[in-house]
């Protein structure tokens, strides 16, 4: 059956293809690079028996899902070889989760994918969502060959010219999950475990504000954060001194981690540093000098940032850059030492006692022998810090 079209001066034209109506590949030299973002999913359908097989690792090929996620991973990686006009692209970050859903009777495959350059990832997300769906019915295709791959889609995407994307509500009136507002949900999830970490990411910009620029740093950090595991909210202040200090006593109540972008150069509005100056307790410049020299090694105007590194009460405070890629940057040369932060400044601290107890359970340097203090429990030597007998209760507990 034909469809009927619209009229031509309605339609927008293919971008890969020309005038002639020959393929081609888009031209992205002139495109700026910015740091770009896209979640892809798909369901396998399967039965209870092979769900079962599946979550107990019975297969005969064995983990089904370890092998589908490492498949995933792989596919992403070679798309622009998969997908014939498809540009190579450097990837900053690829991960695929599988995750069984019995009530629904599904496993849902998850892909993000991330790079900064001049053309989105939207393909290679959904390219290893699809690869990653294709290697688990090649894996238990044994067992059940009536296994159903569907729902193979762009789920979001952030980053380029046209911002952000989300899909909408489905047909059947239920919604994605807001990826910003709650953590991906696992096999054995309840609401019993512990609580969710929660962050806020603060723009600083009279343009977002004013409502005459995206703020599309904003939303590269949520969705980073989110990855990371984080429920984040988000808020925009103009460049403003007291409304940014206010903003940090506001949010360091709510949040264990607050990350800002914007107003950290040389401009006379670029007040950011000197707010979270205003309300930190003390700072942490080991980390604000890691974020500088991870920007240093990319350009040599890193050294012109003032970013700061902060903790307000328990709160950890981060400034960045108001670029989307100078954000996105900054917050990845501090992701693998943020965990231990967190934790450090959530507490119980040993230091209470200031007695006997206190060193004895203080860890040891494995290369050393005198027990590890504050600074070398955080730094733990870049080493692994074995697990130290419990001894009992300290005074006061």
């Amino acid at each position: 059956m034909a469809r009927d079209l619209p009229p031509r001066t309605e339609r927008r034209r293919l971008t890969h293809v020309d005038r002639s109506g020959r393929p081609r590949m888009v031209d992205v030299s002139d495109k700026p690079s910015t740091a770009r973002r896209a979640v892809a999913e798909a369901l396998v359908a399967v039965s209870a028996e092979t769900m079962s097989m599946v979550i107990d690792g019975g297969g005969a090929k064995g983990d089904v899902l370890g092998v589908a996620e490492l498949a995933g991973v792989m596919g992403g990686k070679r798309t622009s070889e998969l997908i014939p006009l498809c540009h190579p692209l450097a990837l900053t970050d690829l991960v695929v989760a599988v995750t069984p859903d019995r009530v629904a009777g599904v496993l849902r495959v998850r892909a993000e994918a991330a790079t900064t350059g001049p053309t989105g990832v939207e393909m290679e997300a959904l390219t290893a969502a699809s690869v990653a769906a294709l290697t688990i019915y090649d894996m238990v295709k044994g067992v059940e060959r009536g296994v159903e791959i569907r729902g193979v889609r762009l789920i979001s995407k952030t980053g380029g010219k046209s911002g952000e994307w989300h899909r909408p509500v489905d047909a059947d009136g239920a919604r994605e999950p807001d990826r910003r507002r709650q953590p991906p949900e696992r096999e054995g999830m309840t609401g019993d475990g512990p609580p969710a970490r929660t962050a806020l990411v603060l723009t600083a910009s009279d343009r977002s504000a004013a409502g005459t620029r995206d703020d599309t740093s904003g939303a590269v950090l949520a969705d980073r954060l989110t990855a990371l595991g984080f429920v984040v909210e988000r808020a925009v202040v103009a460049d403003e001194r007291a409304d940014i200090e206010q903003a940090l006593r506001d949010a360091s109540d709510r949040h264990p981690l607050i990350v800002t972008t914007g107003g950290t150069g040389l401009a006379p509005r670029d007040v950011t540093p000197q707010a979270t100056r205003a309300v930190i307790d003390f700072e942490v410049p080991g980390l604000a000098e890691a974020i500088r020299a991870d920007g240093r090694a990319r350009t040599p105007l890193a050294d012109l940032s003032r970013a700061v590194v902060g903790v307000r009460g328990r709160s950890l405070i981060v400034n960045t850059p108001g670029s989307p890629r100078g954000a996105a940057e900054s917050l990845e040369a501090i992701v693998a030492v943020l965990d231990h932060a967190l934790e450090t400044l959530a507490g119980p601290y040993d230091h209470g006692d200031g007695g006997a107890t206190a060193a004895a359970r203080a860890p040891l340097d494995p290369h050393g022998d005198a027990p590890g203090d504050s600074t070398e429990d955080q730094h733990a030597f870049g080493r692994p810090v074995p697990p130290i007998a419990d001894s009992g209760p300290e005074d006061g507990a």
